[in-house]
């Protein structure tokens, strides 16, 4: 296929019930731009990237925006880009650091573009036709940007607690006490390990 040519939409669109448990726990933030995120990403966590290719970036962004996506070659750059870009922004904000201006203007470009949209069926029924790359990725930029821009940019936007994850989610909950990314993996793993920093792996 010719450079900038469209790949077609795979058939196999990634379905976050038939993701394994670890897969899962990264796609599983409270918020769409935010399992974008966990992706990939630059430094240390380049070693966890998926989107090498055109057909990488539309199997991982059909699971995001749940419809077929269509990719070009240029789009692989452009969504880790963007990809890197919203991911530093919720790291600064709920680290309570002023994000990068070049990140925010990143986040901002990426949300001015066309977005993906929904076609009525019949009275009461709207369907998301297959998309492209473009706007899928404008839809979860506009997202980031409600997301950093409201409420829940005040204290709600974190990263995973546990010392060996780092992954970002963002507490929906009504308590707003949520520390892991994953309770089933990281919150029951810091439970084991202070249940026996109490003794209880000496049975006392």
């Amino acid at each position: 296929m010719s450079e900038g040519q469209p790949h077609a939409p795979d058939p196999r669109v990634l379905r976050r019930e038939d993701l394994g448990a670890d897969d899962a726990r990264r796609f599983r933030t409270g918020a769409d731009c935010l399992d974008l995120t966990h992706t990939g990403a630059e430094g240390r966590y380049a070693v966890f990237e998926l989107l090498h290719a055109p057909e990488d970036v539309g199997r991982w962004l059909g699971l995001l925006v749940r419809t077929p996506v269509a990719a070009r070659d240029e789009d692989v750059a452009e969504v880790r880009g963007v990809r890197n870009a919203i991911g530093r922004v919720a790291r600064a904000i709920a680290a309570g650091d002023a994000p990068a201006a070049a990140d925010v203007a990143r986040v901002n470009a990426a949300a001015a573009g066309a977005p993906m949209v929904e076609e009525l069926v019949r009275p009461g029924v709207a369907h998301r036709p297959p998309t492209t790359a473009g706007r899928a990725l404008a839809s979860l930029a506009r997202e980031a940007v409600e997301l950093f821009g409201g409420p829940l940019a005040d204290g709600r936007i974190r990263v995973c607690g546990a010392e060996d994850c780092g992954l970002l989610f963002v507490d929906r909950s009504r308590p707003g006490r949520r520390r892991w990314c994953s309770m089933e993996r990281c919150g029951n793993r810091a439970k084991t390990r202070g249940y026996r920093a109490r003794g209880g792996a000496r049975g006392d």
